[in-house]
């Protein structure tokens, strides 16, 4: 049975889980404008909340457009009249697309909450003159005409007799979906609904969003009219890291007004995220706000044979200073520090740091971890050394290819006389990430080729590369007097 009261605990969200994982991806609109048509204020956050702080992230700031003032969702409050509503609702939409996409405009039409059917033609006119005006819309993103909600239902209607009028992708977001049915209901779309991945980082920004709609989430009173419309279950599971969309391809075929002449990235091997631009501290923040152990170094047998072989290729048994950077939570560094006399490890998340010291405890006096990133400046610029080791695992794909070219003969000048310098990189492409790690060993190539070292290691596979560098030539064999 259709019901619309969010109230209500509703479908247990991790029954959708498991489907909502296998959907096909929905890449991220690259081109043209993109316009986000919310039915009521906070539609934008619960169903594009992700979609609009990844184009944040790339420099493709979205638009927003509200169609209803919001005034019906507190019927018989005590402590807000519909006016007043009105106010918080926009107050509170703003604040949300403020943290999701700070560039982003918001036009609020004001027509009336639950009467858009009866408003539909100047609810139409209204938005095509919002559509019309400026450059070619390339995606329309709206509600879902299936949810049932009369005002989602007439807002899609008309969004797609616009999106056939002028060419663009229409992608259609259920949200009540989630709520009524289960995942072996016939109206689910499942056919035609697509996942668009989010990153960590626009996961906990949508969570804050979402937040941002305080009357929507919390409780106006004690009164059971003032109950928050939105169930805390039912929020959960609109926080996923993917967010689903009915997408419907262009009626008519129209050539993007800005549509790049090839991809900018292409040449330096740059992957598909972060529009190749270096990852902010902000992300790591995030990411380590979501998970203790993000990448899996403490449980995946991938990790701890990759710690293997880093430890195996380190050309001598013993080093007197060590710098690890980008240390993360300390798994590496316990293991470098049974190989150094002194060893400091470096990271960009204060989270990190916090997990490194904990694992490492009081059994590692000699190590010292400290706040720094590649590349960075400030108070996050690295140590300065000199160094007879120094380890980069896992690191150099944040950065974009002019920052990495601009980092490396810098990290390279803390090496010692002697100095060795190991690099490790996962190959396959990850969307957030702005380099691939082949893109970064070649780049460390031409550093290290120039400042006059010597490649001692060069191990690849499928899944990794593996590089060692050092400022002495000899191999393992004469140093240790074998030949």
């Amino acid at each position: 049975m259709v019901t619309f009261d969010g109230r209500a605990p509703g479908t247990p969200p991790h029954v959708w889980d498991e489907r909502l994982a296998a959907l096909p991806t929905w890449p991220l609109p690259r081109t043209g404008r993109t316009v986000v048509v919310a039915a009521h204020p906070d539609d934008e956050t619960l169903t594009a909340g992700g979609l609009l702080a990844e184009l944040a992230a790339v420099g493709r700031p979205a638009e927003v457009v509200v169609v209803s003032d919001g005034a019906g969702s507190h019927p018989g409050s005590p402590t807000l009249g519909p006016a007043d509503l009105v106010r918080r609702r926009v107050d509170e939409v703003r604040r949300a697309v403020e943290v999701l996409s700070p560039a982003s405009s918001v036009t609020l039409l004001g027509h009336p909450d639950g009467a858009l059917r009866e408003a539909r033609d100047e609810v139409a006119a209204d938005l095509r003159r919002v559509l019309s005006a400026g450059p070619r819309v390339a995606t329309l993103v709206t509600t879902w005409r299936g949810d049932g909600h009369r005002d989602h239902r007439v807002v899609a209607e008309v969004c797609a007799e616009l999106a056939a009028d002028l060419g663009c992708t229409l992608a259609e977001a259920p949200l009540w979906l989630w709520h009524w049915a289960t995942p072996d209901d016939p109206a689910v779309p499942w056919d035609a609904l697509r996942g668009l991945p989010l990153s960590d980082h626009a996961v906990v920004l949508k969570q804050r969003a979402v937040a941002a709609h305080e009357t929507q989430v919390e409780p106006l009173s004690d009164h059971p009219a003032d109950a928050p419309v939105l169930h805390p279950r039912f929020v959960r599971g609109l926080t996923r890291d993917v967010e689903p969309f009915v997408v419907h391809a262009p009626a008519r075929s129209a050539a993007p007004d800005d549509a790049p002449a090839a991809d900018a990235g292409a040449g330096a091997g740059a992957g598909a995220g972060a529009g190749a631009t270096t990852l902010p501290a902000s992300y790591f923040d995030a990411t380590y706000a979501r998970h203790d152990d993000p990448w899996g170094f403490t449980d995946r047998w991938y990790e701890t044979r990759k710690r293997a072989l880093t430890l195996a290729a380190l050309p001598d048994e013993r080093y007197a200073r060590v710098l690890e950077v980008g240390c993360s939570i300390g798994v590496l560094t316990a293991e470098l520090a049974r190989r150094a006399d002194a060893l400091t490890a470096t990271d960009v998340a204060d989270a990190a740091l916090d997990r490194a010291r904990a694992r490492l405890g009081d059994d590692a006096p000699h190590v010292r971890l400290v706040r720094g990133a590649l590349g960075g400046a400030g108070d996050d610029a690295l140590p300065g050394g000199p160094f007879d080791l120094v380890v980069l695992s896992e690191v150099g794909y944040y950065l974009s290819a002019p920052d990495l070219a601009a980092a490396l003969p810098d990290l390279l000048t803390r090496l010692a006389r002697g100095g060795t310098l190991l690099a490790c990189h996962w190959r396959h492409p990850v969307e957030d990430y702005p380099l691939p790690g082949d893109a970064v060993h070649r780049a460390l190539a031409r550093a290290a080729g120039a400042a006059g070292l010597t490649r001692l290691v060069e191990h690849h596979e499928a899944d990794l590369l593996l590089d060692v560098w050092s400022r002495d030539p000899r191999s393992v064999a004469e140093r240790t007097g074998l030949r």
